[in-house]
C-alpha cells in the first residue's frame, strides 16, 4: 500500500507519493532551494535539503556537504502533522512539487495557503492504494 499525500488550498488533490520533492526559487537571494520529504503514518518527514548557495535566511545546514554545485545536508526533524504553503503571489514564483513523473506548480498567484500533510487511513482504503 503506498503512502497518499492530500493537498489543499483552491480545491483537494490526492497523490500517490511515498516520497516528493519540493522546489523553489529564494524570493531575496534568487537561489534555488529543494527539499525531499517521505509521507509516513507519523506525518511529513524532510529527508534531505539542497541549496545552491548561502545568503538571507538560507544558510546550509549541519553536516551539509557540496555535491554537484549544491549543498546538501539531512535535517533532523520531527513529522509534521502538515505543511502550510503560503500563497502571496508576490514572490515572482511558487513551489514545484514533484510525486515521481507527476510535477505541478502550487501558489504562483496570490490565494489561500496550500496545506500538505499524509492523508488519513480511510483515504488511503477508498483510493484502493
Amino acid at each position: 500500500m503506498s503512502a497518499l499525500l492530500c493537498m489543499a488550498g483552491g480545491k483537494a488533490i490526492v497523490l500517490a507519493a511515498g516520497l516528493f520533492t519540493l522546489s523553489w526559487t529564494h524570493s531575496v537571494e534568487k537561489t534555488a532551494w529543494q527539499e525531499l520529504w517521505a509521507v509516513t503514518p507519523d506525518g511529513l518527514v524532510l529527508r534531505e535539503a539542497r541549496v545552491k548557495g548561502s545568503g538571507a535566511g538560507m544558510e546550509p545546514g549541519e553536516g551539509a556537504r557540496r555535491q554537484d554545485g549544491w549543498w546538501v545536508w539531512e535535517p533532523h526533524a520531527a513529522p509534521l502533522a502538515e505543511l502550510v504553503l503560503a500563497s502571496s503571489g508576490a514572490t515572482g514564483s511558487g513551489w514545484m512539487l514533484c510525486a515521481g513523473d507527476d510535477c505541478r506548480e502550487l501558489g504562483h498567484d496570490k490565494g489561500e495557503p496550500i496545506v500538505l500533510r499524509s492523508c488519513p487511513a480511510a483515504t488511503l482504503k477508498e483510493s484502493g492504494k
